[in-house]
C-alpha cells in the first residue's frame, strides 16, 4: 500500500504532538512541516527527519493531507488554499473565526468530493465513545471544564478554546436545535474572556449549563446528564462513567433502591485515535466521525455566547 503524505502546518504545542504521531505510522510519510518560527519548524522536522518550511504553500504538491493547527484567525485561508489544492484537511478546533468562513470551507469540501475533519479530541476520549450506549433523550446536562492557567491558546476565548469541548459532546448527543442562550463571563487575566457559563435550552426540552474556567486551581473535565432513567456522570480525566438507575429490589449499596454501576476505560491516545481516524477517511472516503458540519455547529453555538457575553459586558461597563 503507498504511503499518505501528510503535512502539518503550525508545530507549537498541538502541532507538534500531530507531526510525531503522523511519523510513527506505517502508513503515512511525514511530508513536512509548517511553523513561520524557523527554530522551531526545524527543530520539530529534524527529529522526525522530514523536511522543514516556513510558509505552508511550499508543500503544494507535496501532500495529499495536512493538519492544520496554526493559530485560530489563519484556519480560513490555510484551509481554503490546501482545499483548492485538492488536499484534505483536518483542522484544529475552533473550526474558523467566522460562520462564513466555516461555510466556505464546507462549499469547497462539498464540491470538490474532499474531507474535512475538525479537531474536536474529546470525541476521540473511549467514555464519550461509550455514551451512545447509555444516553437516551437527556433532560438535564451540566459540564464543567476546569483548567489550571497556561500561556498558550489565549489568542482565542475560553470558550473557543475550551467550552466549545462541550458543546460539540451536548450537541452530539442531545441531537437537537438550540433554541436560546443565555450565557456570562469575563476576562481575568488575559485579553479575552477566561471564564464562562452558558446556559442552552434545546426544542426537544433539554436545558444544559455549560461552565469553563482557564483560571482554576485544580483540572476537572466532567460531564453529568440526566434522563428519566438514568443519572450519567463522566469523568473525562479519568476515563470513567458512572450510571445510576432507579431498582426497586437493590435494597444495600450506597443508595438503596438504585443500581450503581461504574465502567472505567482503557487511558487511550485520543490524539493518535483521532489521526488515524483523519487518515483512515482521507484513504476510504469516508466522512470522517467529526464533519465540517459539526465543527461549524459546535462554532455557531460558540460564536452565539460569546455574542451575549460581549454584549453584557460593553453594558456593564456603561454602567
Amino acid at each position: 500500500m503507498e504511503k499518505l503524505r501528510v503535512g502539518v502546518v503550525g508545530v507549537g504545542y498541538i502541532g507538534r504532538f500531530h507531526a510525531e504521531k503522523y511519523a510513527n505510522m506505517a502508513d503515512v510519510v511525514l511530508a513536512g512541516v509548517v511553523d513561520p518560527d524557523h527554530a522551531r519548524a526545524t527543530t520539530v522536522a529534524s527529529a522526525l527527519k522530514a523536511p522543514a518550511f516556513a510558509d505552508y504553500r511550499s508543500l503544494s504538491g507535496k501532500v495529499d493531507a495536512v493538519s492544520i493547527a496554526a493559530p485560530t484567525p489563519l484556519h480560513y485561508e490555510i484551509s481554503r488554499f490546501f482545499l483548492e489544492q485538492g488536499v484534505d484537511v483536518l483542522i484544529e478546533k475552533p473550526m474558523t473565526t467566522t460562520l462564513a468562513e466555516a461555510d466556505r470551507l464546507i462549499e469547497i469540501a462539498g464540491s470538490e468530493g474532499l474531507i474535512i475533519q475538525v479537531g474536536q479530541l474529546e470525541r476521540f476520549n473511549s467514555a464519550v465513545g461509550a455514551l451512545k450506549d447509555v444516553v437516551d433523550r437527556p433532560m438535564f446536562i451540566e459540564s464543567h471544564r476546569l483548567s489550571i492557567f497556561k500561556s498558550r491558546s489565549t489568542d482565542v476565548s475560553v470558550v473557543l478554546d475550551l467550552m466549545i469541548h462541550d458543546i460539540d459532546i451536548i450537541l452530539n448527543v442531545v441531537k437537537s436545535e438550540v433554541k436560546s442562550i443565555h450565557a456570562a463571563g469575563i476576562p481575568a487575566v488575559s485579553d479575552h474572556v477566561d471564564i464562562a457559563n452558558a446556559r442552552l435550552e434545546f426544542e426537544t426540552g433539554c436545558v444544559a449549563n455549560v461552565t469553563a474556567s482557564r483560571i482554576s486551581i485544580k483540572n476537572e473535565r466532567k460531564i453529568r446528564l440526566f434522563q428519566r432513567n438514568a443519572y450519567i456522570s463522566v469523568d473525562f480525566a479519568n476515563h470513567e462513567i458512572t450510571i445510576i438507575r432507579k431498582d426497586g429490589d437493590r435494597v444495600d449499596g450506597i443508595i438503596p433502591g438504585m443500581d450503581i454501576e461504574q465502567r472505567c476505560f482503557t487511558h487511550g491516545d485520543a490524539l493518535d485515535d483521532e489521526l488515524k481516524a483523519f487518515v483512515r477517511s482521507v484513504r476510504l472516503r469516508e466522512p470522517p466521525e467529526v464533519t465540517g458540519q459539526m465543527g461549524r455547529d459546535a462554532l455557531r453555538v460558540a460564536l452565539s455566547v460569546m455574542d451575549q457575553i460581549q454584549a453584557a459586558n460593553r453594558k456593564f461597563l456603561e454602567q
